[in-house]
This record gives C-alpha cells, sequence and structure tokens, in this order.
C-alpha cells in the first residue's frame, strides 16, 4: 500500500519594507508653527561691520593715556603695565611736573623714582626702566625718543606693545595694532581669534584691518570693552551689535 507523502509547508513570504505604506507626515498647530526658530550662532562677526559701526559709536576715541610729546607718552605706556590708564595718569601729573625731561629723569636715584610711582604697582623693576630708559634716551638719541621698531624694542620696559603705542599716538607711525586686555578680550568674543598670545592677535589684526585703521582700531576696541562689552558683565542687551554678535566666552 503507497503511503501519501505530505507537502511541506511553505514559508510566508516576509513583507518588505518598501511595501509598507508610509505613514502621513503629521500636521502641525498653529500653535507650534507660531514657534520661533532656534537661531544657531555665527562663529564670528564680520570684522568691516564692527568696525564701521565703533567708528560711528565712538568717534571721540583716543589714547586714554595722558601726555604732551612721545617722551611722556613712552614713560607713561611703560606705567601702565599691569596699572590702569586712570592710576597712571594721576602718577605722572606729579612725575611730569617735576621731570618734564629724559634728562631730569635721569638724574634721579632709583629710590627717588620709587616714591613718585610706588602706586602703579611692580614699582622696583619699573623704577629701574625708567631710569635706564631715560638715561639710553640722553646717551643715544638727545633727550628725544627714537622713530623706529627697531630703536625702541632696544630701551629697557619696551615690549611690542609700548613701540606700537608709542609710534602709533605719539609720531602717527602704523607699526601694528596694539594689543592689550580689552582689545584680547572683544576680538576673542568677536571671533576674530582663538588664541591668547598677544603677538600672533596683532598679527591677525594687522591682516584683518586695513593699515590705515591700525591706530584707531584699539582705541574703538577699548572704547567699546570699557562702555559695553565688560569683563565680568558685559551689557549685551545694550549692544549695538547684540543682533550679529556670535558672544563667544560670554
Amino acid at each position: 500500500m503507497a503511503t501519501k507523502l505530505k507537502s511541506p509547508k511553505s514559508k510566508a513570504a516576509k513583507p518588505s519594507i518598501f511595501s509598507k505604506k508610509a505613514k502621513p507626515a503629521k500636521s502641525l498647530s498653529k500653535k507650534e508653527l507660531a514657534k520661533p526658530l532656534i537661531k544657531v550662532k555665527a562663529k564670528k562677526i564680520d570684522f568691516f561691520d564692527v568696525l564701521a559701526a565703533l567708528k560711528t559709536n565712538y568717534p571721540d576715541a583716543h589714547c586714554a593715556l595722558n601726555f604732551k610729546n612721545p617722551f611722556e607718552l613712552l614713560i607713561a605706556t611703560i606705567l601702565s603695565a599691569q596699572c590702569t590708564d586712570e592710576r597712571v595718569n594721576i602718577v605722572t601729573a606729579v612725575l611730569f611736573k617735576d621731570h618734564p625731561t629724559a634728562q631730569s629723569l635721569a638724574r634721579l636715584k632709583v629710590e627717588e623714582i620709587e616714591e613718585y610711582i610706588r602706586s602703579t604697582g611692580f614699582y622696583h623693576n619699573k623704577a629701574k626702566s625708567l631710569k635706564n630708559c631715560s638715561q639710553i634716551l640722553v646717551d643715544q638719541y638727545g633727550g628725544l625718543v627714537p622713530q623706529t621698531i627697531e630703536q625702541l624694542y632696544e630701551l629697557p620696559g619696551v615690549g611690542r606693545k609700548t613701540a606700537n603705542v608709542v609710534l602709533g599716538n605719539a609720531f602717527g607711525i602704523a607699526s601694528g595694532v596694539v594689543v592689550d586686555t580689552h582689545v584680547t578680550r572683544l576680538s576673542t568674543r568677536f571671533g576674530w581669534v582663538k588664541i591668547s598670545d598677544a603677538v600672533k592677535i596683532e598679527q591677525i589684526l594687522n591682516e584683518l584691518c586695513p593699515k590705515d585703521d591700525w591706530i584707531m582700531l584699539p582705541h574703538y576696541l577699548i572704547a567699546h570693552g570699557r562702555a559695553i562689552c565688560k569683563a565680568r558683565s558685559p551689557m549685551c542687551n545694550k549692544c549695538f551689535l547684540q543682533t550679529s554678535c556670535p558672544k563667544l566666552g560670554v
């Protein structure tokens, strides 16, 4: 007697993912549609937009150190290291009244200079720099301040920032953008730089900024840094750059 063979059960084929009907997109309510889009912060603000705005808002920006001649500016700038311009102006008002020339200052003892400048901080080193600097001016330049960055570098207490300040503000020579704490802070917040090295920041700003504006750019930035873009509590809600500023680090 022949046995009846059972045919194997065929497995049901799995439906393809492409055969599924796509779910209709969820329609948004009027309330959801009214929500503002998320704004992505810009990585940096356009340099020329900032420069134009700063020029408009700070037309009277200028060097905050009081001086009547290149020698006074040189001495004041050396004293301004780790000290406020306001304090330096108080100190130099008395110092320059009693000793207005390199010859006069060079004749003083270091200890005598210290008594004049004690409140500016680091007065031991600063006093030595002022005396030695004044003596070199007398011996090598007839008491006058040299007008090249190489010659200024040779003077005690003079670095790149001081040389740029003196050349730009006393002689109108654009040797480079002056970089101080305000310039560094604002350049970082605007997204122009990502470093803290003053020399490298100067190089970047020199490339960004037209040479005709090298002297004034730091004065504009310093004015804005003191008025609005402060170190600890920047007043972004009052800033004329608030709609485009990336506010990096704030």
